[in-house]
């Protein structure tokens, strides 16, 4: 296998990457032996979000590419040097930041705009049956991309955010946070980590691993 592409959206589960599910990601790839590269957007994020408060700061902007850089150590790339060619999968873990920053999910729900660039990579992996793997809340992000390909995904049991998803076309499937659901024919594992605030770091940890796992055996 050669590597597989990380797509990170920011640092920090409410205005960007869920730094756990990231870690985690990471974790269960260097476990298993496959390399991986990680990306981010050169962009501005959404927000800025006061994790201690759960509050917006005002007057403050930060850049999702320098933010993503905390969690990949220095050791990453804007997305607009991904090249698909390159890799066997992709993977993206969740947070607010992928319904903030690559989409406005978080907002709008099923009438989302987009981040063109993301879209057009999804829709590259895709359309080349490299197999997509999504966590907790990204799966929004692949409705958005590829819905019309009727692709079955988790976010765990959230009814709302299901809902959303199917009205793009999506068919949700509930889930525990230890598992993750495998769509053989659209190459695309999900799996609904933190959808549960109250998730176990341990359980959380399995879900992903599984997820992993299913990405690699799909390559």
């Amino acid at each position: 296998m050669n590597n597989i592409a990380v797509i990170l959206s920011g640092c920090g589960y409410l205005d960007g990457a869920e730094i756990r599910e990231s870690v985690l990601a990471l974790l269960a790839l260097d476990t298993a032996g496959v390399p991986y590269k990680i990306f981010a957007p050169n962009k501005q994020q959404h927000h800025v979000v006061d994790h201690l408060k759960g509050e917006e700061v005002t007057g403050e902007s930060r850049n999702v590419l320098l933010e993503s850089a905390r969690i990949a150590r220095g050791d990453i790339q804007d997305i607009a040097e991904l090249d698909i060619k390159d890799f066997d999968a992709l993977v993206m873990p969740g947070g607010f930041g992928v319904a903030k920053n690559m989409c406005s999910f978080a907002f709008d729900g099923s009438a989302a705009s987009v981040d063109d660039s993301l879209l057009d990579i999804v829709k590259a992996f895709k359309a080349a049956a490299k197999p997509i793997g999504a966590i907790c809340i990204a799966p929004a992000f692949i409705a958005l991309a590829v819905g019309e390909h009727n692709p079955t995904l988790t976010i765990g049991d959230d009814q709302e955010t299901a809902a959303e998803l199917e009205k793009l076309g999506a068919k949700h499937q509930h889930c525990a946070t230890t598992d993750c659901v495998i769509d053989e024919a659209n190459k695309i594992v999900t799996t609904p980590a933190y959808m549960d605030d109250s998730a176990k770091l341990s359980d959380v940890y399995i879900g992903i691993s599984k997820l992993i796992q299913g990405v690699i055996r799909l390559a």
